[in-house]
């Protein structure tokens, strides 16, 4: 049994659809992988253990009670800009919703962050003044763009 393997996991809630976005979410990243599913019968699995980009997720197939919202998110720290570009539209086909600020909700409605890493070190650089131009510019964009923001540090 893999998932049992980690002490610590993350669980997302749903309604329906839990292998097909497990399925989507391992395809997104490499390292990841489904690794059990529980309760296969006639319909979805009650449960599905999955390693996502490494870290340890499960599904839980629970029923209606419970909604996504923003309250809680998963967060992919990218290298570049074309790995930001290829996850923010493969999240937001087919349904996903942009937001504000590297947020974004996928077609199942759970919340993702795509923050390159660019970003964090801008934001957080020693000049203290440049990096609040490049967060000022972080809070007008949806899809961090990373060559806006080195402007934007510059003073550009």
């Amino acid at each position: 049994m893999a998932g049992l393997q980690s002490k610590v996991r993350t669980c997302l809630w749903f309604d329906g659809r839990a292998r097909e976005a497990a399925d989507f979410y391992v395809s997104l990243l490499p390292d990841s992988r489904i690794d059990e599913a529980f309760g296969e019968g006639e319909g979805e699995p009650l449960v599905i253990e999955f390693t996502l980009a490494g870290a340890p997720m499960m599904i839980l197939n629970g029923g209606p009670m419970f909604q996504h919202n923003e309250a809680a998110s998963i967060s992919v720290l990218t290298e570049d800009q074309e790995e930001t570009d290829l996850l923010w539209s493969r999240l937001t086909a087919d349904g996903g919703q942009e937001a504000m600020c590297a947020w974004l909700k996928d077609r199942f409605g759970v919340s993702w962050q795509i923050v390159p890493r660019r970003l964090i070190e801008l934001i957080h650089h020693d000049d203290a003044a440049a990096a609040a131009r490049a967060r000022a510019a972080m809070m007008q964009m949806r899809k961090i763009d990373i060559a806006a923001l080195e402007a934007a540090f510059r003073g550009e």
